[in-house]
């Protein structure tokens, strides 16, 4: 147990440094380009939410409009600005045979929960729902596998898939 406690502590600091580091500005991005813009609001940091570049403004700026999230009145698509270093473009598509095992613990995932990707890592396993713990939050919440992917990182202009942290879980 205290080696579990351990590792859950290793592994809230890494996934916040991570979630709260800007991204390296390394891609010229156009109209129409599909982008994850990262939120950088109290109590959102680590999450990630599908857009569309509508325009560029100047030097690393560009408007976009949110895939799911709408305007205060719920009547379009909520449109704002922000610089390169909160865009990146769209995750490659995970293969099923990825995850066709199952999650391990402590690896880390993004979970699709209220209208966003949330950056997390597998902290249990209940029957067939994944407990997920999100260092920026302090939550622990359970999710059916469909709605997990591995995290990945775009790092000098490329996605990097972070290493496994754990084993398979027993279930005996």
């Amino acid at each position: 147990m205290e080696r579990h406690e351990s590792r859950m502590e290793m592994l809230t600091e890494s996934v916040k440094s991570i979630a709260f580091k800007k991204q390296q500005i390394t891609k010229v991005f156009h109209k129409g380009d599909e982008v994850e813009v990262a939120s950088q609001v109290y109590g959102f940091v680590g999450s990630y939410y599908e857009a569309t570049i509508v325009s560029s403004i100047g030097a690393y700026h560009y408007r976009i409009k949110y895939k799911n999230l709408l305007t205060d009145d719920e009547s379009a698509p909520l449109e704002e600005m922000f610089t390169s270093a909160a865009i990146r473009p769209v995750p490659p598509h995970q293969d099923e045979t990825m995850s066709e095992n199952g999650f391990r613990l402590y690896d880390m995932v993004d979970v699709f929960a209220n209208d966003g990707w949330w950056f997390g890592f597998i902290s249990g396993k209940i029957g067939e729902e994944y407990y997920v713990y999100f260092p920026t939050t302090a939550d622990n919440i359970a999710y059916p596998r469909h709605v997990l992917r591995f995290h990945q990182e775009w790092s000098n202009g490329k996605w990097i898939v972070l290493p496994r942290q754990g084993k398979i879980f027993d279930l005996h």
